[in-house]
């Protein structure tokens, strides 16, 4: 009777069965024809290239560290070309600041510490590698103050700057207590003596250029105080000093003033130091502190520690003449007052002059003839652009009391405010509207990006790179103490927005990614690429830009690519040679969107460890 019942009931059901089948039949053809018509985000072959390319919801990499495991390596696709380790002598390589192919160049004006790129038959194609005993640097802020020995195994400079207390070796770790060779009293009292003329505890005083940085301690200190720095130095004038600098979690770059423009816009930075950076500023007619100037934000300041600063009390010590250092001394001010720059304070071993506003309170410019005034050329188009004897103009302005180029909020307003940049139509085809929905787009792209790394906010990524930044919307919306974000405007770009970057607080650099970038292998924990390989498709091959991404990334670092999916398939397949665990998901609004998103993490390994796999 049971089973009779139940049969029963089966065919009871048979009539509403068949409704429900019909049903779902209609509504799928309807939506393939759907899909086929031009209505969708996504087509019939866009449906199919998804479904191939092993997309996921949720990734299934690990993103912790894991270190001296997953050295072996190993690939069951035999059509992947896999990338073998460089010999162990390239743990440190710098393709563009080689130092055997420096010395072929100048020595005069430090061109042979500039920028020397090997030719395409010259470049490496294998993966640096890390030294043995490699760690994770220590969290932010210890890293501060302490780096493994392991990773930056270079002791010189604890014995050539031992009296200065710019690092010291303690067991299996460098201290860094601070110091410099002009603040002795450590960063924190020269950035307080500092805040007595500028005001960088307001917010007024957000970006930092600091010249011959050393292991960047006035930046390492700033950034308690809100202010983000950018520095420099060249390789090797100092062992080691640049990376120091990275492997602390201080933003800098390999670079020097010598013939070539520095890579950033015009009125970038709202202060700029040299802490005896031992630049030459009265030699070529004044072209450096030119430069500085064309870099530095109308109001924005310029700080001079060390020579000829103080030379009544250190004549003796530098083994230079009264006369000398009182002339080099006059000359500063003479190219100041030429420059519109107005002495706020000198002090000691220390003087601060101010960029006027705008030429109009600017006088001294005016009566003078001599002035030669750049013209015709674009200040920010400076890629591989030799320096010009002549001084970058303001902006026009309409009173005495306007900022040239436009006033800026402090910081934080100024990240989300619309940039002068924008609201001034410097930039074509760009509006405050504009502007305003990428930033929602870009904390709509961020948030979808923590859930599928849900260590992105713990302070798991110190040193972050945007390798195509457009205006800035991924580090805006990332911003926080834990993290800095190094922003990299192509020069390929179609629009160069570093200025607006800039302008939002928030500091970057140009750069082609047919080069090596500045910078020594493994300073990058995360890096971050929107529709870059799209950008130089027939520019350059993939295979390098690929390779130097893995140059520049710590091990256990983390990658994030979004680009077209026919883009990102090829990325997934060459990445797959190269010690790297990816996988491709799909765009956050859904599967019928073109743009993917590859997600990555290098695995760990060292020189000298498991590579039979690869041979």
């Amino acid at each position: 009777m049971r089973s009779q019942k139940g049969l029963g009931s089966g065919r009871a059901r048979s009539p509403m069965s068949i409704i429900i089948v019909i049903a779902l039949c209609c509504f799928f053809y309807a939506l393939g024809a759907w899909q086929r018509s031009n209505f969708g985000k996504g087509d019939s072959i866009a449906m199919r290239i998804t479904r191939g390319a092993d997309c996921s919801v949720l990734p299934t990499l690990n993103f912790e560290t894991h270190h001296r495991f997953g050295e072996g390596f190993k690939n069951h696709d035999s059509g992947v070309k896999l990338f073998k380790p460089c010999d162990a002598r390239y743990i440190d390589y710098t393709p563009c600041q080689d130092q055997n192919r420096a010395m072929t160049f100048p020595r005069e004006n430090m061109i042979y510490r500039e920028r020397h790129c090997p030719p395409e038959k010259e470049k490496l194609h294998c993966l640096i590698p890390a030294p043995k005993g490699y760690t994770a640097p220590f969290p932010w802020p210890k890293s501060r103050d302490y780096v493994h020995y392991a990773n930056v195994p270079y002791k010189s400079l604890t014995v050539e700057k031992a009296v200065q207390n710019w690092v010291q070796y303690e067991g299996d770790v460098f201290k860094f207590p601070g110091g410099g060779t002009m603040f002795p009293q450590g960063a924190d009292a020269y950035i307080e003596e500092l805040a007595s003329v500028i005001p960088i505890a307001d917010g007024t005083v957000r970006t930092a250029l600091d010249t011959g940085c050393g292991v960047a301690s006035w930046g390492a200190y700033l950034l308690k105080r809100n202010v983000l720095s950018m520095s420099f130095a060249p390789r090797d004038s100092h062992e080691a000093q640049v990376q120091f600098a990275l492997e602390r979690g201080v933003p800098a770059v390999i670079g020097v003033l010598g013939t070539i423009k520095l890579p950033y816009p015009s009125r970038a930075f709202d202060m700029a130091q040299c802490s005896r950076c031992l630049i030459p500023w009265t030699s070529n007619g004044g072209l450096y502190m030119m430069e500085v100037d064309r870099v530095l934000r109308p109001g924005g300041y310029w700080i001079l520690s060390g020579p000829p600063i103080n030379w009544k009390t250190y004549y003796q010590t530098w083994k230079r003449s009264k006369d000398d250092l009182q002339k080099e001394q006059r000359k500063i001010e003479e190219l100041a007052e030429l420059l519109c720059w107005e002495k706020k304070y000198e002090k000691g071993d220390l003087a601060i002059w101010r960029k006027r506003i705008n030429t109009n309170s600017c006088q001294s410019r005016k009566n003078d003839l001599s002035v030669k005034i750049c013209k015709g050329a674009d200040a920010d188009n400076i890629w591989y652009k030799k320096m010009q004897l002549c001084v970058t103009p303001y902006p026009v302005v309409k009173s005495s009391d306007e900022v040239a180029g436009g006033k800026l909020k402090k910081f934080p307003d100024r990240l989300f405010a619309v940039p002068p940049r924008v609201s001034g139509g410097s930039l074509p085809g760009v509006t405050a509207e504009t502007y305003q929905e990428d930033n929602k787009l870009w904390k709509k792209h961020v948030n979808a990006y923590k859930k599928m790394n849900k260590l992105i906010s713990s302070g798991r990524y110190r040193n972050i790179m945007d390798m195509n930044a457009g205006f800035g919307g991924f580090a805006a919306a990332l911003e926080s103490p834990k993290l800095w974000v190094m922003n990299v405007v192509p020069t390929i770009a179609k629009k160069n927005t570093l200025g607006v970057i800039y302008e939002r607080g928030l500091i970057g650099i140009y750069h082609d990614w047919c080069e090596a970038f500045s910078t020594y292998p493994r300073t990058y924990d995360l890096i971050h690429a929107s529709s870059l390989f799209s950008l130089y498709q027939n520019k350059c091959k993939i295979e390098d830009i690929l390779l130097e991404m893995d140059r520049i990334l710590r091990p256990e670092g983390s990658v994030i690519l979004r680009d077209d999916v026919d883009v990102v398939n090829k990325v997934k397949k060459i990445v797959s040679g190269m010690r790297w665990d990816a996988r491709m998901l799909d765009h956050e609004d859904g599967p019928l969107v073109p743009e993917k998103i590859l997600i990555a993490v290098k695995r760990y390994w060292v020189v000298g460890g498991n590579t039979s796999a690869v041979q």
